[in-house]
């Protein structure tokens, strides 16, 4: 029997097809079939109060450092900069075997389409020039994978979906123009989860994603591609976007480190939009630093790592123990509270908080990315339904379902939802969390166990991280151990916004503390 929620959509389906004049009708029982994964969150909806009538806006990007942090001993990325510019000649050398990496590595599926030789040789000549103009390249040389959802240069742009394609792109992302203004080589465009929307990376047109720790295991997404070469050393950093976790969830899946930026402090200029009040893009590196220095580059900052702090003496952590820390795994739970041990031996003042109304960030989240999504796709579904995925089309169909008023309802309570986490973080300098609640699920997984509680796939993945896309504050995850089958559990740590140079130093101390936890 249906429930009384999903009978109204039912009534809605009905005649929302004729008031969009969407000609598919006929994919009804689809759409009904979809949202019942979603009936938690579409009760969450109905009944949410008017919040105010006020409505939800990001507040001003400024993550300029407070002084400009040392560089520190040259390593990750920046050891091969350091390299490049001792031996200028051997620019193209660490893209050429990134490549070599690439095809070595093919049966991952990271890759949508890699640099061919004179790409390379023509951005190695350019960075070359650069350096030798005296110019600042701080990532000279080094070789970086751009998810296939912004606009690079001399690749073309498909989004992970499928239909016709226009010619090879003739301008760059604001994003990737900075990386290759500061000597980076772009070797190749990643593979996603089709247009950035879903968890798993299993894409229709370009094969799914395999996750280098386990290949009967998701790599995560929808920056699974970023990930899963990260995770494999075809190279050392990649570029993704985060919409309801995308960076920090593959990152967790793969054992990697993934950073969230504060909301636009990397401008989304160039790349495809999915939930524009939602979608931020950041770096997918091998360490801490080299995401810190990524970051420093496409912000438009001076390039530089974060700040050494030599213990944790003065750092107050907010551990909010409801809603982010029930369910847990238990492996993931034992995982979580060796990590807060170090870190509280290291000098950590940890404070138990609480985040009223957190509970229905996933609700928050359904209605504005459900409604964001379908209008930013609209067209692509109504002249080429076909090329796209069934998980995708679906998706974006329902959208068309949501009444106005549960979107703006949905804005008022976002604004409340930052206001909490700006009350409940007073005085607090960093928040940590899981990432996950569980280690990477297996391959088609449509519901985990977690706990003693059974939960659809999408609310298992990406409740811990959605509502820092919700609140547009910065959040990192890093690798803090394994779980009972091997796979690496993540660390979530996030910080109020603008504050993410004081995230990437404690995440920079925390990476240290926990080196020996994961391998």
């Amino acid at each position: 029997m249906l429930s009384d929620i999903i009978q109204r959509f039912a009534q809605i389906a009905d005649h929302q097809a004729i008031l969009t004049r969407y000609p598919f009708p006929d994919r009804r029982q689809a759409w009904l079939d979809r949202l019942q994964l979603n009936i938690p969150e579409l009760q969450c909806l109905d009944a949410l109060s008017e919040a105010g009538g006020a409505q939800y806006q990001a507040p001003a990007v400024d993550v300029r450092p407070k002084g400009i942090a040392p560089q520190g001993d040259a390593q990750g990325i920046a050891a091969i900069a350091e390299a490049a510019r001792r031996e200028p000649g051997g620019i193209q050398t660490p893209a050429q075997l990134a490549l070599q990496s690439a095809q070595a590595h093919s049966n991952l599926h990271a890759f949508i389409e890699l640099a061919g030789e004179t790409q390379i040789a023509e951005q190695a000549q350019a960075a070359r020039e650069r350096f030798q103009d005296g110019l600042q390249v701080p990532l000279l040389a080094v070789p970086v994978a751009v998810k296939d959802l912004m606009s690079v240069r001399g690749f073309h742009l498909t989004g992970g979906s499928g239909g016709p394609t226009t010619g090879a792109e003739a301008t760059d992302a604001v994003a990737v123009q900075r990386l290759r203004s500061a000597g980076a080589i772009i070797v190749g465009t990643t593979n996603l989860h089709e247009l950035a929307y879903g968890i798993t990376s299993v894409n229709p047109h370009f094969s799914a994603v395999v996750n280098p720790r386990s290949a009967d295991h998701i790599p995560g997404g929808s920056s699974g591609g970023s990930a899963a070469a990260v995770a494999a050393g075809i190279v050392r950093a990649a570029i993704g976007t985060d919409t309801a976790g995308s960076i920090r969830i593959p990152a967790a899946c793969c054992g990697v480190v993934g950073f969230k930026p504060t909301y636009d402090a990397i401008s989304r200029q160039g790349a495809m939009d999915l939930g524009p009040t939602l979608d931020h893009l950041g770096p997918i590196t091998q360490s801490v630093d080299d995401s810190a220095l990524l970051f420093s580059v496409m912000a438009g900052l001076p390039a530089q790592v974060p700040e050494r702090l030599a213990d944790l003496q003065g750092v107050r952590v907010g551990i909010p123990r409801r809603y982010f820390f029930e369910p847990l795994a238990a492996d993931v739970s034992r995982a979580m509270d060796a990590a807060i041990a170090r870190l509280k031996a290291d000098g950590a003042e940890l404070v138990h908080i609480d985040i009223p109304g957190v509970q229905e960030a996933s609700a928050l989240q359904f209605a504005t990315l459900c409604s964001e999504a379908t209008a930013i796709h609209w067209e692509r579904l109504l002249a080429r339904p076909d090329s796209l995925g069934e998980d995708v089309r679906v998706r974006l169909e329902i959208g068309q379902l949501f009444p106005a008023i549960w979107y703006t309802r949905a804005q008022g309570a976002r604004k409340s939802l930052a206001q909490n986490f700006q009350s409940a973080m007073q005085g607090i300098d960093i928040l940590l969390t899981p990432t996950l609640r569980t280690t990477a699920p297996p391959n088609g997984t449509k519901s985990l166990q977690v706990g003693d509680t059974q939960m659809p796939l999408h609310a298992a993945v990406t409740s811990l991280t959605l509502p820092f896309n919700l609140t547009g504050m910065p959040a990192i995850s890093l690798p803090c151990g394994t779980g009972d089958n091997g796979l690496p559990v993540g660390l979530q740590l996030a910080a109020l916004h603008n504050h993410d140079w004081r995230l990437l130093a404690v995440a920079a101390r925390a990476e240290l503390l926990l080196k020996d936890s994961y391998q």
